[in-house]
């Protein structure tokens, strides 16, 4: 039997270890193109958006103080905290479930994850406080739903979970399987709950949190939901067997390999009744809080393109399973740190990809480029660079403003125009800010999204303005097809490299777009 003490020591180093590491990561890497669209979120706050709930831009601008710090760490900075919390939160579960190891297996396991320990608990996602508000959810529910009696403690615990459900559902709509997987345990096995009026009290909670998310969009022609529903309908949608190996092999690899078939293991072993080393009803709630949430889009993903990080929260959730089997395993042997062999794969694999990853964004010692490449699609297979080079990109374009408004080549007043919500967002942050420029977009709503409801903040057009247009060889697109109609002249205003290392890893091109002769539609085009 394992100390206390012992089990203490190793999670306080887990803990302290994993946040030094997500720090480091937040702070040496550009913010990615989904987070700093994220980031106008903070800067234009409202009750929900265009195609994502609001939690995550209340979550930037708690944690940067409103902006007052709007760097990538601070902007980050409430990812890392959830990160934390949920490590500890995970423990809990697994310590009440089985055992304090349990908990152990399951704090590694969730930081041994691409998905809990970057994707939600580094970057900033949506994905980040529904974690958090996903892992609380289940910890209150597995309490609520801990006896064949109901009693207060359980009606209490239940309540709580209806909250952070709704807290959760205001982060990313996804939440709502987990009262999906609630409603079908009770339904099959402990019908006593119908009949007890805190589940629905608990429900009413989930409505009233996530009821400006539901406003709004009454406010919005229900766009939102529309949007989202839009990315997984299925009519008219062909078998794309492709899709489907995409998403099924994007979920391996971003829940760990090595946690996925530990996962499967344990399920495996408890359906063969090969051990009793968890209790059969909360097996049943675990599972029916996961596996629906991953099937559905795997199923989406037969027809529609989806992305693997979808199901994260699902595959969190088994990890709970696969840590109270590995403790049952453990018992059999000591092992060293209390680590069974399984982990410890499972932890290589982490430090090896953040290790690659961090140096190949910064030093890019892989190059996907081809020695021939055009210098309009340089980088264009290069993903690291989309946390590279930004900042470097805002350096270059000040130069070239700089002197175009000495030569006059340029109103003082002009703007940047982007066609979509990235790179529009990227240019916002680290071109636009820093110099005081306005950035709007001129496109359709499904390729500007926010951007619509942005340009009317900012004042939108003006007959006669001047503006740039900024592209890379990462994804160029040339200005004059998209705008000739709108300005009097379109006409190149430079290029610059972006360097990595000393090697010229993108091309930025600048054009100048003067004499607005036609105003786009409100908002958008």
């Amino acid at each position: 039997m394992r100390s206390d003490k012992r089990i203490n020591k190793a999670l306080f180093i887990l803990v302290g270890i994993s946040t030094v590491l997500r720090a480091i990561l937040a702070s040496n890497m550009d913010l990615g193109n989904d987070e700093v669209y994220y980031w106008t979120y903070a800067v234009y706050p409202d009750w929900s958006h265009f195609d994502h709930p609001p939690m995550v831009g209340f979550t930037i601008q708690l944690f940067s103080f409103n902006l007052l710090f709007d760097n990538e760490f601070f902007i980050r900075l409430g990812a890392i905290v959830f990160g934390t919390v949920s490590t500890l939160i995970i423990f809990k579960i697994g310590q009440r479930i089985k055992d304090d190891i349990t908990g152990l297996y399951a704090a590694i396991l969730y930081n041994t994850s691409i998905y809990s320990f970057i994707i939600a608990g580094t970057f900033i996602l949506p994905d980040s406080p529904q974690l958090f508000f996903w892992l609380l959810s289940t910890y209150f529910a597995l309490r609520a739903f801990n006896s064949t009696e109901i009693k207060w403690e359980n009606k209490k615990d239940l309540l709580f979970a209806g909250l952070f459900i709704g807290l959760g559902m205001l982060s990313k709509y996804t939440t709502i399987f987990l009262w999906f997987g609630i409603f079908a345990y009770i339904v099959l096995y402990n019908r006593k709950w119908l009949k007890s009026f805190s589940l629905y009290v608990s429900v009413l909670i989930s409505i009233i949190v996530f009821f400006p998310v539901i406003f709004w969009n009454i406010q919005n022609d229900f766009i939102s939901l529309t949007f989202q529903g839009g990315r997984v309908s299925l009519l008219e949608s062909s078998l794309r067997p492709d899709f489907l190996l995409t998403e099924v092999l994007g979920e391996f690899f971003y829940n760990n390999p090595v946690n996925v078939i530990l996962a499967i293991m344990a399920i495996w072993a408890i359906l063969k009744q090969k051990g009793s080393f968890m209790d059969k009803n909360t097996f049943r709630l675990i599972m029916w809080g996961s596996i629906p949430l991953i099937l559905v889009f795997i199923l989406f993903s037969l027809f529609r393109r989806t992305l693997p990080h979808w199901t994260g929260p699902g595959y969190v959730t088994l990890n709970i399973i696969a840590a109270a089997w590995l403790s049952s395993v453990s018992q059999k042997k000591e092992y060293p740190f209390l680590i069974v062999g399984q982990l410890r794969y499972a932890i290589y694999f982490i430090l090896i990809l953040i290790t690659a990853g961090l140096f190949q964004v910064n030093y890019g010692f892989v190059n996907p480029d081809q020695k021939n490449t055009a210098e309009t699609e340089l980088g264009k297979n290069d993903i690291s660079l989309d946390l590279y080079g930004w900042d470097k990109i805002g350096e270059g374009f000040t130069k070239l403003i700089e002197k175009d408004l000495i030569d006059r080549k340029i109103d003082e007043n002009v703007v940047i125009i982007s066609n979509r919500w990235f790179p529009a967002a990227n240019l916002d942050y680290y071109v636009a800010r820093p110099l005081g420029l306005k950035l709007l977009t001129i496109g359709p709503l499904n390729q500007i999204h926010k951007y619509h409801w942005i340009n009317r903040d900012r004042g939108g057009f003006s007959l006669g303005m001047d503006a740039y247009y900024i592209t890379t060889s990462r994804d160029f697109t040339d200005p004059n097809p998209l705008y000739e109609n709108y300005f009097e002249t379109i006409e190149p205003a430079g290029d610059f490299p972006i360097e990595r290392c000393g090697k010229t890893v993108m091309n930025v091109f600048v054009y100048r777009m003067k004499g607005m002769k036609c105003l786009p539609e409100s908002g958008s085009d």
